[in-house]
């Protein structure tokens, strides 16, 4: 038998008794959980993929405010009538986890196909024969998609069915509704752009109806090709021609767009939407309620290839995928984007049929069909899950969800406005946002990243005496300006995703986002003063809408590490109830004998200290180390296989919420 020491034994004790706490609280909704308004995050639970409360924990710990989900006519209504059992704990689930829902309304009931088009959808809308809502008017029969979206918006809406079955609070419910998802690939949408401006127009005279204060989105639109193809323009010039367009807010309350990989080109999707509805004199809400890129190095990615292009078409490392996150937001907000969403919580089966499953391979299964998948998720799938579960860090985060966590930590409280992107001399990029609370600017936020192979220092003329820094690596830093000017290290980009059609900026460096105190009465500078060390600033450029995702660089980068760098609480300790989150950094397949470890952990009031854990050739786990250090050089044996895990207590005493140990990052020593 193996013995630990006594304080081992009550830090387990402790990890116990306040991960029950932390349920009882959750189940109470006083868990302290940011919930950002503006970011989201897709597939957090689904009717296919129900989650349970590790997994919604895992999103909530990250600050995510929403849940995007399909709500598929054809699952409700197979035969007569319809079985809404799967969506009722769906809907229920994500309310009572405090989630808001943006829910697809998608698919087909197979009796109302039609060509691929919806039987009756040209029929009228309610059943006096007509397309004008009405008090007290009912959806006619014989347009069942009218008839589908009109019943569950009044069944899922605030004060509706559901509510009223199960005692809803007031203002429980569902009031974002998608009316079908990137309708402009033939994958989802296969009847036309005329065919869709007339489903816009049913859902939303449909689901306004049931509820007034339903918004209807416009179907996020993958915008593959939109100089060939701009659904948006077009569907507006349709429904230009509608007598009854004024009176209805045009069909649609809110626009969505996606983009995946380019992190430039998130901005750019944004701003073009924006200026299709100037077009005709249209102002809406825009979200980018799809982004993201999976990666190639981490299973189930394909980690085998290297001189195979084609196997990483359009993925990214982790740390590329992590700075997508910050550089893809950071211009999508600025480009005006209300809500933006990361697809997605886990890999789950990505677009592989469920039941996919493989071992980690050297490609030598490549024979069959299933040898590698989309590794999208900010965390990787637990062994529990439908497809991939044989992960060697199973359930575990991504440095992606620490950047997530970023975003959600430093943007959420008071509002921020639209964004100033900035070209630095060509090298790097700034966007630049302030903060206002009560009408008045209190802080500037800057995002930087470098988009060159060589280290950059950005050089920032002050609004104010003092300044945060924040890394990608969980390290804030208090800087202050010297000669009116705060200088940041940006460090060289890692190179981007492979894309077919080229572009060497798609993703940069590591960013890093720089928190401006502004002091009372200052002057605000004008973010095109900023430029590079021993560098002029950049003659100012007004971007056209068209140039805007081209002079939008994002990637990897970060500063250089100072000495004592003092970690800052954004919360009491004495009132901090949340656990932290901490995590050992991947480790290379193979090391030499003595190897670095390194970890690092979230947490609102601050980390007090760490208890690292290791364990040889899967042997029982042994305590390590206890320290408030983030790294230590572990000595093994050659031919041994070495898993190392983490947990974290903050300055409140709160344990990390895991009651085993996994292993978070392993390596054989040679």
């Amino acid at each position: 038998m193996r013995f630990v020491s006594g304080r081992t034994r009550l830090c387990a004790v402790l990890l116990l008794i306040s991960t029950l706490i932390f349920r009882m609280a959750s189940a109470q909704s006083i868990d302290g959980y940011l919930r950002m308004p503006r970011l989201g995050i897709t597939f957090i639970s689904s009717a296919q993929h129900p989650a349970d409360e590790s997994r919604y924990r895992n999103a909530l710990l990250l600050g995510a405010g929403w849940n995007r989900w399909p709500l598929y006519w054809n699952d409700v209504e197979s035969g007569s009538g319809y079985d809404w059992s799967a969506y009722d704990a769906l809907v229920q689930d994500d309310l009572e986890h405090g989630l808001r829902i943006n829910a697809i309304l998608l698919g087909i009931a197979p009796a109302h196909n039609e060509g691929g088009s919806i039987r009756g959808l040209r029929a009228p809308i309610f059943s006096d024969g007509s397309d004008d809502p009405g008090a007290g008017k009912m959806p006619n029969p014989a347009n069942p998609w009218a008839s589908f979206v009109h019943a569950a918006v009044m069944r899922y809406k605030p004060g509706g069915a559901l509510a009223s079955q199960r005692g809803w609070q007031p203002g429980w419910g569902i009031t974002i509704w998608e009316a079908w998802n990137e309708p402009d690939l033939t994958m989802f949408w296969t009847a036309g752009v005329t065919d869709y401006a007339r489903l816009l127009k049913v859902t939303y005279l449909a689901a306004h109806q049931a509820d007034p204060g339903a918004q209807v989105m416009f179907g996020g639109l993958a915008y593959v090709n939109p100089d060939v193809s701009d659904w948006l323009a077009q569907t507006l010039a349709i429904i230009a021609q509608d007598p009854a367009r004024q009176a209805h807010n045009w069909f649609m309350d809110i626009v969505a767009v996606h983009n995946y990989t380019n992190a430039r080109r998130s901005g750019w999707v944004v701003a073009r939407a924006r200026q299709r509805l100037n077009d005709y004199g249209l102002n809406r809400p825009i979200w980018l309620n799809e982004s993201g890129v999976p990666v190639w190095d981490d299973y189930p990615g394909p980690t085998w290839t290297s001189n195979l292009p084609d196997e990483r078409a359009l993925r990214a490392t982790m740390p590329q995928q992590a700075a997508f996150i910050i550089q893809s937001t950071a211009l999508a907000w600025a480009a005006g984007a209300d809500v933006v969403f990361y697809h997605q919580l886990y890999d789950d089966c990505g677009n592989q049929p469920s039941g996919t499953d493989f071992p980690p391979n050297s490609g030598d299964i490549c024979s069959s069909s299933a040898c590698w998948g989309d590794a999208h998720g900010l965390y990787r799938n637990d062994r529990a899950n439908v497809c991939f579960r044989q992960s060697p860090q199973p359930g575990t985060p991504r440095p992606v969800a620490g950047a997530f966590y970023r975003l959600a930590q430093i943007f959420a409280g008071s509002s921020f406005g639209d964004g100033r992107v900035v070209n630095i001399n060509g090298r790097a990029t700034a966007v630049a946002f302030n903060r206002l609370t009560s009408g008045v600017v209190t802080e500037r936020i800057y995002v930087f990243w470098n988009h060159t192979t060589s280290r950059q220092v950005v050089e920032v003329p002050a609004s104010g005496g003092s300044a945060l820094l924040y890394t990608m690596d969980n390290r804030d830093y208090t800087v202050s300006p010297a000669d009116g000017e705060y200088q940041v290290g940006l460090d060289a980009s890692g190179g981007s995703p492979y894309i077919p059609f080229g572009d060497s900026n798609a993703v940069g460096g590591s960013p890093v986002i720089m928190v401006e105190q502004v002091a009372p009465g200052a002057a605000l500078v004008d973010p095109a003063l900023l430029h590079l060390e021993g560098m002029e600033p950049a003659p100012r450029v007004t971007p056209s809408v068209e140039a805007i995702g081209e002079g939008a660089n994002f990637g990897d980068f970060s500063t250089a590490v100072p000495a004592a760098p003092t970690p800052r609480p954004t919360t009491d300790p004495a009132v901090d109830i949340q656990p932290p989150v901490a995590s050992v950094l991947p480790l290379p397949d193979t090391s030499p004998p003595t190897f670095t470890v390194q970890w690092g952990g979230r947490d609102d009031g601050g980390i007090a200290s760490y208890l690292v854990w290791a364990r040889e050739n899967e042997s029982s786990w042994e305590p390590w180390l206890e320290t408030s250090e983030t790294q230590a050089d572990y000595t093994g044996q050659p031919g041994s296989r070495y898993e190392f895990a983490v947990w974290a207590v903050d300055l409140a005493g709160n344990w990390s919420a895991s009651t085993e140990l996994v292993a978070q990052a392993a390596t054989r020593v040679e």
